[in-house]
């Protein structure tokens, strides 16, 4: 017997249909024998959904109770928007294309249901769009008239000397030919805003009134009073060379005597007039190394004013050690230097002075600072009013502090160290 799915399709209800004319066939009136009907629905048959892919295949008594759980079979949507989707597609209807979806825009992330999702689609005001001017901007579509009006780079702006209309990348270029843009004269006649189109009548209306105009000496700043014609001027020019020379050599001079002040005012400016100095000594491993190969190696300190008016001092320091300290001590002393104001000074110097030397721990509260100070012997020599050429030793200490100390703690760090000299005219004893 030829299976009845291969003569008759059967619909999702389980009906038999004519594969001529689609209409309902009755299969009792097909074989109305009961034996006929029993060999039928027991007959192996495929699922009508076959084609799409289902592979089932069992007698034709359970086409329809298959036919309930096939998964290409259509069955109403489950958000009843009406469409009849094979159940294998729903998920994909459900979250594409049923128009009773919610879903989020990409670019504003409201919510709407599919067909409204649908129609805001292409007209949300959050998504990124070319520009329509084609200048390459991406802006969002809200922005779109804001950017043509005032940032994009195709907009159209007027040339601010002629009113011709170019685009905003074109129009600086447009400015350096532009017919009335404004030039300056090259004769140098002093009109300013000439349109470059009017430049060639206005070179042939105004040169000559400009070349008969008086004009200055060149040498005018050097003190060159000539005035005349152009003609004239190159004349003079020509004929004054020695009178010139003259004066810019004399301008020279004067030059260099508002420069020598200014720098001595500088000078003034940038001495310490604090009564005290802090010293800092750099490259101290090099200058130690120099001073131990080399007898006498003496390092000066800038030197500094206890007050405005007062007493002019320098430091000296030996790495090495001087005298009693030699080889085995740093040495620090402080000479007294010719001053501006010595004649309205009291001599001998009687003022305290401390020298320390700086323990740079990371720790503050840990630092222990050197510290020596004196009060000066009126009847020492050091402390008299200096001659032109001050004391070449001055006073102070020989063995200040000893190479094994500097070792134990941070008076050296980072190649670096600290001296203070400072002057008290308030004390009067050494602390």
């Amino acid at each position: 017997m030829t299976p009845v799915g291969l003569l008759f399709k059967v619909n999702s209800e389980g009906l038999f249909t004519c594969p001529v004319n689609a209409s309902p066939v009755d299969y009792a009136k097909i074989y109305p024998d009961p034996e006929s009907e029993k060999a039928i629905m027991g007959s192996v048959v495929y699922c009508i959904h076959h084609k799409e892919g289902c592979q089932w295949s069992d007698e034709l008594r359970k086409l329809k109770a298959h036919l309930n759980t096939c998964k290409h079979d259509a069955v109403l949507c489950a958000a009843q928007c009406g469409a009849m989707i094979p159940r294998v597609l729903m998920q994909d209807h459900l979250r594409y294309t049923c128009p009773r979806r919610r879903a989020n825009c990409e670019h504003c992330h409201k919510e709407f249901s599919g067909s409204a999702l649908e129609e805001h689609q292409g007209n949300c005001g959050h998504e990124p769009v070319y520009c329509e001017n084609k200048c390459g901007a991406k802006v969002q579509r809200r922005h779109t008239q804001q950017h043509i009006q005032q940032h994009c780079s195709k907009r159209l702006v007027p040339c601010k000397h002629c009113g011709q209309s170019y685009t905003q990348d074109t129009v600086s270029a447009h400015g350096a030919s532009c017919a009335r843009a404004p030039v300056a004269c090259p004769q140098r006649c002093g009109a300013s805003g000439v349109p470059r189109a009017d430049l060639a009548a206005h070179l042939r209306d105004h040169a000559a009134a400009a070349a008969a105009a008086a004009l200055p000496c060149s040498f005018r700043d050097a003190g060159c009073r000539f005035k005349g014609t152009r003609q004239a001027l190159e004349k003079h020019t020509e004929e004054s060379c020695q009178q010139h020379l003259a004066l810019v050599s004399a301008l020279a001079s004067r030059q260099a005597r508002q420069l020598d002040s200014l720098r001595a005012a500088v000078a003034r400016l940038s001495v310490n007039c604090s009564g005290a100095l802090v010293w800092r000594i750099s490259d101290w491993a090099a200058k130690m190394a120099e001073a131990k190969c080399k007898d006498g190696v003496e390092l000066v300190s800038p030197a500094f004013y206890t007050s405005q008016y007062g007493y002019k001092l320098q430091a000296s320091l030996f790495l090495n050690g001087n005298g009693a300290g030699e080889a085995t001590h740093m040495s620090v002393y402080i000479k007294i230097l010719p001053g501006e104001y010595d004649a309205l000074l009291r001599w001998p110097f009687a003022h305290t002075v401390s020298f320390t030397l700086f323990d740079q721990s990371s720790s503050p509260d840990r630092a222990c600072n050197i510290v020596e100070s004196f009060v000066p012997d009126p009847t020492w020599k050091n402390f008299q009013r200096p001659s032109k050429e001050p004391d070449a030793l001055g006073f102070g200490f020989p063995r200040f502090v000893s190479h094994e100390m500097l070792k134990k703690r941070n008076f050296i760090k980072d190649d670096v160290m600290f001296l203070r000299v400072k002057v008290d005219p308030s004390k009067i004893v050494a602390v």
